[in-house]
């Protein structure tokens, strides 16, 4: 479920580094620099970039969609061509049998296998359609923080990866003590502080 669902998962941020000056314009450039680029018409077998919360298609971001007041929406957007190994192996043994058929000999050498098996991986990847993924989040600016609606590890990482490369900011996962910290007041926070959990030996 993504950030216009009615119920969402999500992974709370705080992003660490200061807003640009003419951050609109900054924000637009960069995104212009990292849009999603799309592999239909392509042999690529991976791509990943921003497109725009309400149209996984729109990678131009029509009308600045991506801002909303004081917050920035936007969806992670990623394509990848897969091959099952079980597929793989079945069309490999096959074009195996088929060259030892026509070459009537009856085994070939570990480098024709392996040149084999690439050829074969080659042409089902041609074949194959991308498979797209979606990741929708929504940064405070005010607040420097960000929500992420995914709690996949590979997403998480796949997003603090992108997110720096595009803003030149980090991302840093904001575990329940951290948020903790940020909610109570300051005179609170040694009594906060004293209830670290303990290690009982």
């Amino acid at each position: 479920m993504g950030l216009l669902s009615g119920a969402a998962s999500f992974t709370r941020f705080s992003v660490e580094g200061d807003l640009p000056e003419h951050f609109w314009d900054f924000v637009a450039d960069r995104l212009a620099a990292h849009s999603f680029k799309d592999i239909d018409d392509t042999m690529d077998e991976y791509s990943i970039g921003w497109v725009s919360v309400a149209d996984m298609f729109d990678a131009d971001f029509a009308y600045s969609s991506y801002a909303a007041g004081d917050y920035v929406v936007l969806t992670m957007r990623t394509d990848e061509r897969k091959v099952s190994s079980a597929v793989l192996k079945k069309y490999t043994m096959k074009e195996e049998a088929r060259i030892k058929r026509e070459k009537e000999i009856p085994r070939l050498s570990r480098s024709a296998r392996l040149e084999i098996k690439e050829r074969v991986r080659a042409e089902l990847l041609r074949k194959s359609a991308p498979i797209p993924a979606t990741y929708d989040l929504c940064w405070n600016l005010s607040e420097s923080n960000l929500l992420f609606f995914s709690t996949s590890n590979k997403a998480i990482a796949l997003l603090e990866d992108l997110f720096k490369e595009t803003f030149e900011m980090s991302l840093i996962l904001q575990i329940p003590w951290l948020t903790g910290i940020k909610m109570i007041e300051e005179d609170a926070a040694e009594d906060y502080e004293a209830m670290r959990p303990a290690v009982l030996l």
